[in-house]
């Protein structure tokens, strides 16, 4: 009997072991299950978080990098990579990635030192970043680095900025040359108006009348001459600077706008025996426009044809026709023509075209044309120049028939 109640217990106990035994393996499936589950949600998160932070990035409008210490990159945005026309960036160096060393020179600084930097690079159109798709010359970037602050103590990262000032370099320049030239401008007629009021005064020749004249002629040519590039100035300074916006924008007649720039060059037409055609088949025809601009426009054109061909025979043609929704406008001469190189030039203000056929130099201020072109442009329209020296040089002019 009692060795039967020996074997019930050890049974018993022997169950109990199993039992325990087998909870013990449930649990230990069950945490080993809910660790995975942790994992599963973590790896999830941070996939989440990831996502998020790749979003954000590539919604900025500039470049943006992540760098190891090593110099590899390791995240870029999609305006980086739009910027590097779609490259391979990852895990490759800066120094390989970037067309130019001058780019990478300002995150190489940060790493070395560990401090921000900003730093500004003027590129030529070869060696830009944004490689074969640069077309616009000259461009300029701003570099922005600096390390990303890491408490685990870990290897730095650190974040660059790649900003695109090109537009912003242009104008810098532009104003630079603008003020330049117009210096340039200024000063030659005050030394000359200087140097004969210095003979007047000092050598005594305002006793003598016809020299003295002939001195003061010369004088009021370059007063004048003065007046007109203030003038022109300041035309395209009020183009430039948001007044083109407040146009007074009104219906008139092409025709009397083409008459009164006649009658305003009437006697430089006539000393030049110039023949001048007006072509419009619509006589009535009605702009929609500023009438001031539009005279300023047609008076540059047709004056600049004469200037430049002052000799007799000379035939200047002023035409204007509907065209659809648009209207085309143009002024033709027969004179020498403008050479080919310098037709993509001759918008810019102070541009000059050699004429090395004339034996008189006949100086204008340079501002005509930029006049015209900005003047067009406030207008929503555009202009071309087509040129065969000696044959036919024609400015065509379009504008939208109805102003907004």
């Amino acid at each position: 009997m009692i060795h039967e109640l020996l074997t019930i217990g050890s049974l018993t106990a022997l169950a109990a072991v199993l039992i325990l035994n087998y909870r013990q393996r449930g649990t230990c499936k069950q945490s080993e299950a809910e660790i995975d589950g942790w994992k599963l949600r973590l790896e999830n998160d941070l996939k989440q978080a990831r996502d998020e932070r790749n979003l954000l990035l590539d919604a900025l409008g500039d470049a943006f990098l992540l760098v190891d210490s090593e110099a590899n990159i390791r995240f870029a945005n999609e305006a980086a990579r739009a910027l590097f026309g779609h490259r391979e960036l990852l895990n490759r160096p800066v120094r390989e990635a970037f067309l130019d060393p001058r780019l990478a020179d300002a995150l190489l600084r940060c790493l070395a030192t560990g401090e921000p930097v900003q730093s500004r690079v003027v590129l030529p159109q070869q060696t830009s970043p944004r490689g074969d798709l640069e077309t616009r010359g000259v461009n300029a970037w701003i570099i922005d680095a600096a390390q990303l602050s890491n408490p685990s103590g870990a290897h730095h990262t650190t974040r660059v900025i790649i900003r695109d000032v090109t537009a912003e370099h242009q104008i810098e320049q532009v104003r630079k040359d603008f003020v330049a030239n117009a210096s340039h401008e200024l000063r030659t007629p005050l030394a000359i108006i200087n140097g004969y009021l210095e003979n007047l005064l000092d050598d005594d020749m305002v006793e003598e009348p016809d020299l003295a004249r002939r001195f003061l002629t010369v004088m009021r040519k370059h007063s004048d001459r003065i007046s007109r590039i203030v003038e022109d100035m300041l035309v395209i300074s009020r183009l430039e600077s948001g007044e083109a916006n407040a146009l007074k924008i009104e219906p008139f007649k092409f025709r009397s706008c083409i008459k009164d720039i006649l009658e305003r060059l009437e006697s430089m037409i006539r000393n030049q025996h110039a023949e001048m055609t007006v072509t419009m088949p619509d006589p009535a025809l009605v702009m929609q426009g500023d009438r001031f601009y539009w005279t300023q426009v047609l008076f540059n054109l047709v004056e600049n044809a004469l200037k430049q061909n002052p000799y007799p025979g000379l035939r200047v043609e002023i035409g204007c026709e509907a065209a659809g929704e648009q209207i085309r406008i143009w002024v033709a001469d027969n004179g020498v023509g403008i050479p080919s190189a310098d037709l993509p030039h001759i918008f810019r203000r102070f541009f000059r075209v050699e004429k090395h056929h004339s034996q008189q130099e006949i100086k204008g201020t340079g501002l005509g044309l930029s006049i015209v072109k900005r003047a067009i442009e406030a207008h929503g329209g555009n202009i071309g120049v087509t040129s065969v020296p000696g044959s036919e040089t024609k400015f065509l002019i379009t504008v939208p028939r109805e102003m907004p």
